[in-house]
């Protein structure tokens, strides 16, 4: 690895708008698959900013220039991720950041082996042979869990939702809402997501985030039935969607189309040309109700686990 180089943790918000760049940067000189969109790192960003202290979890390499060339961070589970510029990829940064994670890891296991104790989680597109490599040759092993990427044009407009009587399709409100925005994020989720209303809070006030496109159907009563998180890459004019659900009271009404449509509706207008979204290979609900949209799985996600 070039001594040029520079590997320091994460300062601030200006940080997370960097990673944000370098994700758009390296679409942009790759594909839709070989990096996270925006939204990825968001929902990540947010997941690990609810239990833990960022400037501990995530690390960034600098070039000579100070431009942020690499980033990797440590979650829950416990979980890891490293994205790295297109120029930089098997210089040097990946295994870096994985001595550095495991390390990390290693540590705080000494403290909570319970929390911190289990396989190391990280994964790959299932055609990135690079990926593949480099995790099987430091120990991972492929698993169970294969998440499913599909794909839309929004050349064309979304298909009509039928909206049950009484119940409304709008952005979450700017203030007011963000406790019950987390609540059913909470019980969709259970047991994976414990975030709170001060979590979604801080969510909304993060750089990245975009309010109008934090879709809900509400219901007569007042409630949010159902939700999905927009994303925009404005650079490669692509849209993500995550997470979406809906209350388990509230499913099977059409409702989650409604939000998925609307939410189409308003990338497009923003000027995104496509939109992606992920689920389990399992999830065949999910599946149906992407498909009927006009989403194609293009790629699969393979996950990978190391014993500690």
């Amino acid at each position: 690895m070039r001594r040029s180089i520079t590997f320091r943790q994460y300062a601030g918000e200006d940080d997370l708008v960097k990673m944000q760049r370098l994700l758009m940067d390296a679409r942009a000189r790759s594909d839709d698959w070989r990096y996270w969109h925006v939204g990825d790192l968001m929902w990540a960003f947010l997941s690990l900013t609810s239990h833990l202290n960022p400037q501990d979890r995530i690390r960034l390499w600098h070039d000579e220039q100070d431009s942020l060339v690499g980033f990797a961070l440590v979650g829950e589970d416990p979980a890891f991720e490293c994205q790295v510029l297109p120029e930089f990829v098997w210089a040097g940064i990946e295994q870096e950041a994985l001595a550095w994670a495991e390390a990390l890891r290693a540590e705080l296991a000494k403290n909570d082996v319970k929390r911190w104790g289990g396989a190391f989680i990280w994964g790959a597109r299932q055609d990135d042979a690079s990926r593949i490599a480099f995790l099987e040759g430091h120990g991972f092993r492929q698993d169970d869990h294969i998440e499913v990427n599909l794909l839309r044009s929004l050349d064309e407009p979304p298909p009509e939702a039928t909206i049950p009587d009484g119940y409304h399709i709008r952005a979450v409100a700017e203030s007011g809402e963000a406790g019950q925005r987390a609540d059913i994020e909470r019980e969709v989720w259970h047991p994976y997501s414990d975030i709170s209303g001060d979590d979604y809070t801080h969510l909304m006030r993060l750089p990245g985030y975009h309010r109008d496109l934090d879709v809900v159907a509400v219901s007569p009563e007042g409630v949010i039935a159902a939700y999905v998180n927009g994303w925009i890459d404005p650079l490669n004019q692509i849209g993500d969607f995550g997470p979406v659900g809906a209350r388990e009271a509230y499913r099977r009404r059409g409702l989650t189309r409604s939000v998925l449509v609307e939410d189409m509706r308003r990338m497009r207008n923003l000027g995104m040309n496509r939109v992606c979204v992920s689920t389990g290979e399992s999830n065949a609900p999910a599946r149906r109700l992407y498909e009927s949209l006009g989403f194609r799985v293009v790629n699969q996600y393979l996950t990978f686990a190391k014993p500690a």
